[in-house]
């Protein structure tokens, strides 16, 4: 294949940066998790990801220096200003603040507690598993539903003498795929504008490498339960009113409405209600709104630097060191695909957030499916879907580390019934084989 006159030439030493953070955040994460833990913090979440991505930076500017300092910052200023990095980081804010609202008004506690009570006591733990799956699709967080859904969990399973790392394993699974499913996530945001593809067409795609899994795993728990005990769940208490706006996000959103129109609409729903039910009044409402906002100023910021930094190795022909080496292991469109799903996972083992994954395998996997003919939403999906994979099975990761907490069990044991993320594995490397077959 001829060199692009206009492309860099390959140059594997501009991928530099990337390991830095590499190296500095995973060896970080490592040292204080398992190492020297510091007490009451979460080993992988005491080094900032902003510090990590700060310091590679400034490896980047250092790299070239034929380059004048102020060349580099237009690079940059060029990379930060495109349309899909704009649109991304003003859609984090409406869904931090969604979230907020949302949680201030009570509707997350009254979603939950209205599907609880739908569940038979034979089937509480696959009810816990659709449950989870509801909630974080409505919510757009894996961290959130796991926070709500996991005492319930607890409890479930003492009572009823479950075992608690497969109950809480079943709400852990669930929680991955409404994660991976939700249109007003986090991931889903940055993988579809990552790669310049409409949300409805990234779910579609999605739905179906995530619900063959999602139904086998159902289908697993179902038969779990039948030889488990029965449950007593008892009555929880809800309001209807603050669980719709929850349903009426997701129905607009899977209508293929614009995702500002849909974060808006349930801001505006659930600021309303909360006031109207007494749930909330107008200061706690606003105060809830910020620390939404707040939340997701970290990953606003890993979105600038990680563009930034995209910009500088791609210009010095990192990425194209990154396709050469693609090229020579990694055949046909299959074999494209499959670059994608090792490149996000390993990015995700390595920073331990599935967001920050995407941001940064984001911009390499846009060249890679231009080079090898995969459709934007292929590659959107393929990032979200492989970024939840390894999320949800690292014992380091937010969600396995929260999860423990709670129900007082370590992490590690919980990995073996989380059949949701390795279901969704093996469905992706059926879907690629059986693709590639086709040609």
């Amino acid at each position: 294949m001829e060199q692009n006159a206009t492309q860099p030439k390959p140059r594997a030493l501009a991928l530099l940066p990337i390991l830095v953070f590499l190296v500095l955040y995973l060896g970080a994460g490592i040292w204080y998790e398992y190492i020297a833990p510091v007490e009451g913090q979460m080993g992988f979440y005491v080094m900032s990801v902003v510090v990590a991505f700060g310091l590679a930076l400034i490896v980047a500017f250092m790299q070239n220096r034929k380059r004048l300092f102020v060349d580099n910052i237009q690079l940059c200023a060029k990379s930060i200003g495109d349309v899909n990095i704009t649109i991304m980081l003003f859609i984090f804010l409406m869904a931090g603040a969604f979230s907020g609202i949302a949680k201030a008004a009570g509707g997350v506690e009254s979603t939950a507690h209205l599907l609880l009570n739908f569940i038979p006591g034979t089937f509480a733990i696959p009810g816990l598993f659709l449950i989870a799956c509801l909630i974080s699709m409505a919510m757009g967080t894996s961290v959130g539903t796991i926070t709500v859904l996991v005492p319930i969990a607890t409890s479930v399973a003492q009572n009823a003498d479950l075992g608690l790392p497969l109950t809480v394993a079943s709400v852990v699974g669930g929680a991955m795929f409404g994660d991976n499913l939700s249109f007003i996530s986090d991931t889903t945001i940055a993988a579809t504008r990552t790669q310049g593809t409409r949300m409805q067409d990234k779910f579609y795609a999605n739905l179906k490498l995530a619900l063959p899994a999602a139904l086998v795993t159902l289908g697993v728990l179902i038969c779990l339960a039948l030889s488990s005990g029965t449950a007593d769940l008892g009555h929880f208490d809800y309001s209807l009113l603050l669980a719709l706006p929850y349903f009426l996000v997701l129905i607009m959103a899977l209508m293929g409405r614009n995702v500002f129109l849909v974060l808006g609409t349930g801001i505006v729903l659930f600021f309303g209600l909360g006031l109207a039910t007494g749930t909330t009044d107008l200061s706690k409402a606003f105060s809830a709104m910020g620390t939404g906002t707040n939340g997701m100023f970290e990953t606003m910021i890993v979105t600038i630097l990680a563009a930034s930094i995209s910009a500088l190795m791609r210009d010095g022909g990192g990425f194209e060191a990154l396709l050469a080496f693609i090229r020579n292991h990694f055949k046909g469109k299959g074999g494209g695909r499959l670059g994608i799903g090792l490149l996000t996972i390993l990015m995700d083992v390595a920073t331990a957030n599935n967001t920050v994954a995407i941001v940064v395998a984001g911009p390499i996997a846009k060249n890679i499916s231009e080079e090898y003919g995969i459709a934007p939403r292929e590659s959107a999906s393929l990032l979200d879907t492989c970024s939840c994979i390894a999320q949800g099975i690292i014992p380091y990761g937010a969600q396995l580390l929260i999860a423990s907490a709670i129900a007082g069990i370590t992490s590690l044991s919980i990995i073996p019934y989380l059949f949701y993320p390795f279901f969704l594995a093996l469905a992706v490397l059926l879907w690629i084989a059986l693709d590639a077959r086709k040609k």
